[in-house]
């Protein structure tokens, strides 16, 4: 039980860092809003996981 409050307490600090980091430095960064800085937004997450995903999929198929 402790083990699980430890996790959900590291991410509820985690997310309370990033939203304050949007929230504050956000606006200083100047990024103009063209469509293909919303579809890099939008899209970059997505195909991170999936390379990450693919790499440790491979990573246990060479163990195995």
């Amino acid at each position: 039980m402790n083990n699980n409050l430890t996790f959900v307490t590291k991410i509820i600090i985690a997310s309370l860092a990033l939203s304050a980091g949007i929230k504050y430095a956000g606006p200083q960064l100047n990024i103009p809003p063209t469509s293909l800085n919303a579809s890099i937004a939008i899209f970059l997450p997505s195909i991170l996981l999936a390379m990450i995903f693919f790499w440790r999929s491979f990573q246990q198929s060479e163990q195995q």
